[in-house]
């Protein structure tokens, strides 16, 4: 008996249904569970879960902050890059900042603005990088001037007229980080005016053109997730380190040689190490 074709159009679409479920629902998930489980597999396709004294404290694919109750870095441990995620590290927020090398004026805070964004202000990407350099440098007793930044941890930005200029990134009643500017008297930037008139001129400054505080201590990575900081940035960090836990810097090398992971492939990106992996090393040594 002949079927009629509406009705064999539908146990078609039926037995394809039953089958692409069989192989792409059921087939397909149990042999990507069974290839996880194959030995080396194991691990990364569990998150690559860190454990110090029988507890997870962290995944070696996902940065994390080592800091106190109020942000303060605890200085036994190494310090992981910044992170743009969320609060810090985030996954369900995982992003960068947004924020282009153009971005070099901040929005200084204004008591009289309308709304608490305003009032709040809100530093560019220049001043959140001379802030973390200028941290890092007290942090690690080096000098963390970089070129473009006031001696403040802000971002040496002028507004320029004929006759004068503005510090715009310096608010009333603060002193500009240079008082006259080829020529032209210099001053503070008042909250909420309008200098969108001058030019916009960044200062280059005195500081060295290789900065003591490495580029990935004071930029946030593309995902805002990074685990690993750069070789020179871990080297820095040693001194500290070694003086908070009582041991010799040769021995925090030592760790730090072990926690170093390669090129990719031989041959792709820097050496990095990993922060976390690095710490609980110390932890257990």
């Amino acid at each position: 008996m002949r079927l009629p074709s509406w009705l064999a159009q539908h146990l078609a679409a039926l037995r394809t249904l039953v089958v692409l479920t069989v192989v792409l629902g059921l087939a397909y998930p149990l042999l990507m569970v069974a290839v996880a489980r194959i030995p080396g597999l194991a691990g990364p396709a569990d998150g690559s879960l860190v454990d110090k004294d029988g507890k997870t404290v962290g995944s070696a694919l996902i940065g994390q902050s080592f800091v106190d109750g109020q942000g303060n870095p605890l200085k036994q441990y190494f310090q992981s890059r910044p992170s743009a995620a969320g609060d810090g590290y985030d996954p369900t927020s995982t992003s960068a900042s947004n924020l282009g090398p153009e971005n070099v004026v901040d929005t200084l805070p204004d008591p009289n603005a309308a709304d608490d964004a305003g009032k709040a202000g809100k530093p560019g990407l220049l001043t959140q990088v001379c802030a973390r350099s200028k941290a890092v440098g007290e942090l690690e007793g080096v000098d963390g001037a970089r070129p473009y930044c006031t001696a403040g941890g802000v971002g040496a930005v002028l507004a320029v007229w004929p006759d004068h200029a503005v510090s715009l990134n310096e608010a009333c009643p603060a002193a500009p980080f240079v008082s006259t500017y080829e020529g032209r008297p210099v001053a503070c930037a008042e909250p909420g005016a309008d200098y969108s008139t001058g030019i916009v001129t960044a200062v280059r400054g005195n500081a060295p053109a290789t900065p003591a505080v490495p580029a990935d201590a004071v930029t946030a990575s593309g995902s805002g997730l990074d685990p690993h900081i750069s070789v020179a940035y871990a080297m820095l960090q040693i001194p500290r380190v070694a003086r908070e836990r009582g041991l010799s810097p040769d021995a925090v090398r030592k760790l730090v040689d072990e926690h170093t992971d390669g090129r990719t492939f031989g041959f792709l990106g820097e050496p990095a190490v990993n922060v976390l992996e690095l710490n609980v090393a110390l932890d257990r040594s």
